[in-house]
């Protein structure tokens, strides 16, 4: 004969609702806590992402369009409103003004590296925002998971002991359907941790990119425009030091009118 069970319509009893069927309130709560965690997860990863790869692509503008510029207002006027890179270049601004307003004298130098340590430091906590909540699902989703397996267990030997029997058919089912919900804790934390890690490699890729710009800024600063980053024309150039260029003029037109008087 047919299993009723089976002609019946082909339920699966030892699913997953059948397991928080078990489980009851407890086993439905730690779900619906995992699912949150799962969501908020998969959110972040995808805003961080899309967040990091507009400071990655505002990073290529800077480069090709930046340095340009006359002077470090027209080249802020060319990055896009509320960017990254817009920020240490306004916040550079703000700075040399502020300094000269001083009474009491700081070195130029190190009050421009302050502030634009402070610039970095602004951003840099902004990219960092929501990782904690990985970093936190990531460890604490397994438990969270164990938890409900350690109830359901619980439940499921309460059940076996009242009922008075203690064969395969009557553990198997409800243990094995408690141990879904440590299957569950780590499908939630596994992605959380790797996104994690991901992110966290991505951000220092973005923070060094941005080191670099701050850098060169603040060189520029400190020159007076006569020193630029090796790499700042478009098309893979090297662009010269201001000054190099007239310096390098002047010197062929001397050979070349020494060549005419010989």
């Amino acid at each position: 004969m047919a299993n009723p069970a089976a002609a019946g319509g082909g339920e699966n009893p030892y699913g997953l609702m059948a397991a928080l069927e078990e489980g009851g309130l407890i086993a439905y709560v730690t779900f619906g806590i995992l699912v949150l965690m799962s969501a908020a997860s998969w959110y972040i990863l995808f805003v961080k992402l899309f967040e990091q790869q507009k400071i990655l692509n505002q990073g290529k503008r800077a480069r090709t369009t930046f340095w340009q510029s006359a002077n470090l207002r027209e080249g802020a006027n060319k990055l896009e409103k509320n960017s990254a890179y817009r920020q240490i270049v306004d916040d550079a601004i703000v700075a040399q003004e502020q300094h000269n307003k001083l009474t009491d004298p700081v070195d130029q130098h190190d009050w421009m590296l302050g502030s634009l340590a402070r610039s970095q430091g602004a951003i840099a906590s902004r990219l960092s925002t929501g990782l904690a909540l990985l970093a936190t699902v990531g460890s604490t989703a397994p438990f969270i998971g164990l938890f409900g397996t350690v109830v359901g267990i619980y439940r499921a030997l309460i059940k076996i002991g009242a009922s008075g029997q203690a064969s395969i058919d009557a553990v198997a089912g409800p243990v094995g359907e408690a141990l879904i919900m440590t299957a569950l804790g780590l499908v939630v934390a596994v992605p959380a941790v790797m996104a994690y890690n991901w992110l966290m490699r991505r951000n220092k890729a973005v923070l060094e990119e941005l080191a670099r710009f701050t850098n060169d800024v603040h060189g520029y600063m400190m020159s007076n425009g006569a020193v630029k980053p090796q790499m700042a024309a478009s098309g893979g150039r090297t662009a010269a030091p201001a000054g190099t260029t007239a310096t390098g003029s002047a010197t062929t037109t001397t050979s070349n009118t020494t060549a005419k008087k010989v």
